[in-house]
């Protein structure tokens, strides 16, 4: 038994509410809808979307897993093997945004909820993946399933107590073949009717295949055709064909709603070749090493997310950061647009954009640009008359730094899903007071990850760990 704060206690009743009133309004009516096989020519290009030319038996068993939730912190996905952190991490991103939302007071009990809470609280954070992938515009939600027979098998193997043993469970040697044979699909009107079907079906989201069945429902729901516009390369498959990894545009596309291959705001042409990235502020955001290590550059939409809530990048596992201090994250400020804006005329990074561009980013900044004052702020900013207008000299005359009202100390929580990389086995927030130091030098340790991915959003932070261990990024 434990008490709960007041805030917590409101919160579950407004969730509780709000779901009971979707169940008696939405739930569909299953007796007029016709459940249909994936058709044959999407089945492939799924298939090879998804797994390439070849699905590998070893790296299908690594995504063989259900959402299932750890016993040592309620609200925290458990993740057994190496590979579906590309939709495990983003879903449980999405579920700690809820969370935040939800606890107005940071002292709240957050860590004890109710299951049937929880549940919900991964529902909303699905149909709000869904949402983002979903088109609109004549298109339906499409949700995957296994077909009846099948699916009651599964429940039945699945009652075994032992998490490890549930995803151990394997169907013949034929496993991929038999699954993608039992798939169908149901397609609905709105996300309300989305939620009440996942109401009623909690129990397929944990069962053995619920991660693979919602990455295809975002898949299905997103349209072939859209993917294939918004892909680069297409012989790269989401999931790595060696090691089951996801891909960048798999992240994206989960944390997005787009199947992009990079991480920059917006679209840059490199050598004539336009490369799409990320075309708004997210709504949780991404932070990454290997931006520390120079193999890309993470944009403001990401970096900046409305929620402070991060997926974190390693080479090889993706994990979450979050707080309740709000006020690390904004809406951007003209500031933000005007660093935007230039660098949408520099595509190709330098910093400096041809002087005879400047009319158009003042246009395209809502400035005065009448061509006897562009001349103007031409002598001035390009005085050597090289032809190039710098980016911090074009700051500088129209938008001076402003003062930003990040707090210099707060507090962070970390989560890793893999069991395996937790601190004694248990899946559990590891939470750690920050400090941003007034150094303009930046502290590198190669021996802590952590510390070089936080400081790609914070050059001079410094984080001490409750535990006295800095939790692992892989």
């Amino acid at each position: 038994m434990y008490s709960r704060a007041n805030t917590i206690a409101m919160n579950d009743i407004c969730i509780n509410n709000s779901y009971n009133q979707i169940k008696t309004k939405y739930i569909p009516d299953m007796s007029g809808k016709t459940a249909s096989p994936v058709s044959t020519t999407d089945f492939d290009e799924i298939i090879k979307v998804m797994w390439g030319n070849e699905v590998k038996e070893d790296v299908f068993k690594r995504w063989k897993q259900g959402f299932r939730f750890s016993p040592d912190e309620p609200t925290a996905l458990l993740q057994y093997e190496g590979g579906p952190c590309a939709v495990i991490a983003p879903v449980q991103a999405f579920i700690l945004k809820s969370l935040i939302s939800d606890c107005s007071k940071r002292d709240s009990n957050w860590h004890e909820l109710d299951p049937e809470i929880v549940s919900k609280l991964l529902i909303r954070a699905l149909c709000e993946i869904l949402q983002q992938a979903y088109s609109g515009t004549g298109n339906k939600f499409v949700l995957v399933y296994m077909n009846d027979a099948d699916n009651s098998n599964q429940e039945k193997k699945a009652s075994v107590d032992s998490e490890e043993e549930k995803i151990q469970e394997l169907l013949p040697s034929n496993d991929h073949a038999h699954f993608h044979s039992q798939l169908r699909t149901l397609s609905f009107e709105s996300s309300e009717e989305v939620e009440a079907y996942y109401l009623e079906r909690i129990d397929m989201l944990r069962e053995t295949f619920g991660v693979l069945l919602f990455l295809y429902s975002v898949i299905c729901t997103k349209g072939v055709e859209a993917l294939h516009s918004e892909i680069t390369d297409p012989a790269e498959p989401f999931i790595d064909c060696e090691y089951g990894y996801g891909s960048q545009s798999l992240i994206n596309l989960m944390i997005t709603g787009r199947a992009v291959a990079h991480v920059w705001n917006n679209d840059q042409d490199i050598c004539g070749l336009k490369l799409k990235g990320i075309n708004k502020q997210s709504s949780v955001g991404f932070l990454t090493l290997l931006e520390h290590l120079r193999y890309c550059e993470v944009g403001s939409f990401l970096k900046n997310p409305i929620n402070p809530v991060w997926v974190l990048g390693s080479e090889t596992h993706l994990t979450v950061l979050f707080s309740f201090e709000k006020k690390l994250v904004s809406a951007e400020t003209p500031n933000d647009v005007a660093r935007r804006v230039f660098k949408s005329f520099d595509p190709e990074g330098r910093n400096f954009i041809p002087a005879d561009l400047l009319q158009d980013v003042m246009s395209a900044l809502d400035l005065v640009a009448d061509p006897e004052y562009v001349d103007i702020m031409k002598k001035k900013l390009d005085s050597e008359n090289l032809g190039i207008i710098l980016l911090p000299a074009f700051m500088d005359e129209f938008f001076p730094e402003e003062a930003v009202n990040i707090p210099d100390t707060f507090t962070l929580h970390h989560y890793n899903g893999l069991i395996r990389s937790c601190l004694n086995k248990k899946v559990k927030y590891q939470e750690g007071h920050a400090i941003l130091l007034e150094t303009n030098v930046l502290s590198i340790s190669e021996n802590n990850g952590m510390q070089t991915c936080l400081q790609t959003k914070w050059p001079s932070i410094e984080v001490q760990w409750s535990s006295g261990i800095t939790p692992s990024l892989n």
